[in-house]
């Protein structure tokens, strides 16, 4: 964490910078700070502006252009923020964001307001409060803690948070969302592991969005873990000119299942200002889904989703394989075109 580059001068020793990302590093500063860890800097091609993994976390002047219907709170989680740092926003499960520190700022972070606090947000989690509310709470059966990134807390702050969590009795199952697995895969020691212990029903959802993530490293950071008992997951975000064609999401779903982890979600990148260069049309993800539905097992087809702006929460999208139907007959169009009735009564 020590050696992350953070600086133009530093990130120009080792890549030429084009005059788009020197003008982004110049206005980074008051948007979202950059930080990028030597293991997931050293994946950048440096020769290569449209480098998918330079892309994620170099920024460009195109930050600076911000549209109208942009919001920095783009899914609305303020709306539903019941103490400092904690989201109740569906029924029977919170969002408990711990910190505001990750071990690399990507530049389409839906909390770009708060995380590494360039905005002034001034984040202070209230974990014990958060953890009061969650015990008078019955119907809460989930707790997913996120930040920032919960794996940059230390080994015992990581325990005694479990802990607590698993005396209450109607929290079923704890998730921990990070990308410490991608950006720094060293992080995941014995220590970490006993920490995670603390949980008697831990899963964890980790955030690779192209191939050349799937590094060894990441792969033994992930058996490590799915060894311990913890069923990993995975969350991609669809990012233009990243990860935005079929062939590039198959390489990446069949790599995720090789290291035992279940592509899980496929975002639609949010409404976060100065995104926009990053985001690709609604239809493109439908397509890439279609694409991959009976071309790859099952067990590799992400759920591709919209959090919804406003707090609407994630809705899912799909292809549309009903050609028509009425109370006993459904017309069904195959992964091939063809179509099928199914007669259900």
């Amino acid at each position: 964490m020590r050696n992350r580059l953070s600086k133009k001068d530093e990130i120009a020793r080792f890549i030429k910078l084009s005059d788009d990302e020197a003008a982004g590093l110049d206005i980074a500063a008051a948007k979202l700070h950059v930080s990028i860890t030597p293991h997931f800097f050293n994946l950048i091609d440096p020769e290569n502006v449209n480098c998918p993994i330079r892309r994620q976390v170099v920024p460009t002047c195109s930050e600076g252009d911000i549209l109208d219907y942009e919001d920095n709170d783009p899914v609305g989680e303020e709306g539903s923020m019941v103490v400092p740092g904690l989201v109740h926003r569906y029924p029977d499960r919170v969002l408990l964001l711990v910190t505001d520190r990750c071990g690399s700022y990507c530049r389409y972070c839906t909390r770009s307001r708060l995380v590494s606090n360039a905005q002034g947000y001034g984040f202070h989690p209230q974990v014990e409060k958060s953890l009061d509310y969650i015990k008078s709470h019955t119907e809460i059966r989930d707790v997913l803690l996120s930040g920032g990134d919960p794996l940059l807390l230390s080994d015992s702050k990581l325990s005694s948070i479990l802990t607590a969590l698993a005396d209450i009795s109607h929290v079923e199952f704890v998730r921990i969302g990070s990308r410490l697995p991608v950006f720094l895969p060293q992080r995941i020691t014995s220590g970490l592991l006993d920490s995670l212990n603390a949980h008697p029903n831990l899963w964890m959802s980790i955030h690779v969005n192209h191939p050349t993530e799937c590094t060894v490293e990441l792969k033994d950071a992930c058996n490590k873990l799915s060894k311990s008992g913890i069923p990993l997951g995975n969350q991609s975000v669809l990012l233009r000119g990243i990860n935005d064609d079929i062939e590039t999401m198959k390489s990446l779903i069949h790599r995720l299942l090789m290291m035992k982890v279940k592509p899980y979600y496929l975002y639609q990148c949010d409404l976060v200002p100065g995104s926009s260069h990053l985001r690709t049309p609604v239809a493109k993800g439908i397509e890439i889904i279609k694409g991959l539905r009976g071309s790859t097992t099952g067990y590799a087809i992400p759920q591709f989703v919209i959090d919804a702006p406003g707090g609407g929460g994630k809705i899912p999208l799909n292809p549309n394989y009903v050609e028509s139907s009425t109370d006993d007959l459904w017309v069904l169009k195959n992964f091939e075109g063809k179509s099928f009735y199914y007669q259900s009564v």
